[in-house]
């Protein structure tokens, strides 16, 4: 009974394999290469293989083909590594670290398609996807910490402390703002052609993000997604740890809220500040139009530095909704990480003269009216003006 049962259990385990190695080679034959020939000329002809060590001798070339200096990207690679290593195998040796990296800043610094990629790095389309995600989501859970920690009441004091140096807008925390990123929908969603994502920000005087949020889709306003988002709510509710009222430079009452300056789009508040509307302005008024403009110029400087760097955000992006927010995630981060590091050389506009615009009238809480005004009236004070900011209006 015994050997009769042994029997049987062959007999299966040679039924099983036979009927894998039929399956295994059914797919080969459809697929006609087990492993393709350009594939497994990736150790040989493959652009990491190729370029990385080469590049590392030329500091500027390497800069412009990562966006980042050399010892960025070593900085970066060390704080990633650990999340990035894969083990051996018997079938393969897996893709080190340092390719895994290299790939998906190629893809965030230049917008190619996975299927693109694959000739400069002969590595499975469907891998490429997967390195590229994983190792952005390993980007922002590391990065998030050290470079866009959730501020703090003296964190904001500092924040507040150089914009009013830069900005010459007192009590500011920074400048708000939102930006769309396009998205081309997969063709399986049934929904329509394009989208867009909305990224929410608060940008300092460094051009560096200190709060993000990532999530609204389609046709959501900045104001709308901005109180359905986390950081609406947490202002709402007092969650955001700002600090105390504090009276404004050179006066000795009353104590004013410290706010954020934005654009028409968001609504005005004690703690938001946005343009007077209309056309028909007193010379007040227009002057803090241009004082709070020229504040607010820090986020559209910010998102221009932002886009340029990381070009995958000048054309509509092909991926799930999901996965685009992990991107846009991993490129503030990486945005902080490199602008403190490498810094950036662009044309500074804060002096320019700005235009009138004719600002839709839309009304405001009497709170946020009543600081606004103060705010205005002390830009006309001799302790809040400026020697050259009547020759700008």
């Amino acid at each position: 009974m015994e050997n009769r049962d042994l029997a049987v259990l062959i007999f299966l385990l040679y039924l099983y394999y036979y009927l894998l190695k039929k399956e295994r080679n059914e797919r080969a034959a459809a697929r006609k290469y087990w492993v393709h020939p350009i594939t497994d000329q990736r150790f040989q002809n493959g652009q990491f293989q190729l370029l990385y060590c080469e590049l590392r001798s030329y500091p500027k070339k390497f800069q412009r083909f990562f966006r980042m200096s050399i010892s960025s990207f070593d900085e970066l690679l060390t704080v990633l590594k650990p999340g990035l290593c894969r083990a051996h195998t018997l079938m393969m040796d897996p893709i080190s670290p340092e390719e895994r990296l290299c790939l998906t800043l190629r893809f965030l610094a230049t917008g190619q398609s996975f299927s693109s990629l694959y000739f400069r790095f002969p590595i499975g389309r469907t891998t490429i996807g997967k390195i590229v995600r994983e190792t952005c989501l390993l980007i922002w859970s590391e990065l998030q910490r050290l470079v866009m920690p959730t501020p703090d009441e003296n964190a904001w004091i500092h924040i507040a402390e150089d914009f009013y140096k830069t900005t010459n807008f007192p009590n500011c925390l920074g400048a708000m703002g939102g930006k769309r990123i396009q998205i081309k929908m997969p063709f399986k969603s049934g929904s329509e052609k394009y989208s867009s994502v909305v990224l929410l920000a608060v940008v300092d005087a460094n051009y560096c993000f200190s709060i993000i949020d990532v999530g609204a889709y389609g046709s959501t306003g900045d104001a709308s997604a901005f109180w359905s988002s986390a950081m609406g709510h947490q202002l709402s509710e007092g969650a955001l740890h700002l600090p105390l009222p504090k009276p404004l430079p050179g006066t000795a009452a009353p104590s004013m809220p410290y706010v954020f300056v934005g654009d028409e789009a968001f609504g005005l508040t004690e703690n938001i500040m946005r343009p007077y509307p209309g056309s028909q302005m007193d010379i007040q008024k227009r002057l803090f139009n241009y004082r709070l403009l020229r504040a607010r110029r820090m986020v559209e400087c910010a998102f221009g530095i932002f886009s340029n760097k990381w070009r995958i955000f000048h054309n509509a992006i092909q991926l799930e909704p999901d996965f685009v927010d992990i991107i846009i995630k991993a490129c503030c981060v990486l945005h902080n990480f490199v602008r403190l590091r490498d810094g950036y050389i662009f044309q500074h506009t804060l002096t320019d003269d700005i235009p009138d615009i004719d600002w839709a009238p839309v009304g405001g809480p009497t709170g946020g009216m009543r600081v606004r005004d103060h705010f205005a009236n002390y830009f006309m004070s001799p302790d809040g003006a400026v020697p050259w900011q009547l020759n700008r209006i």
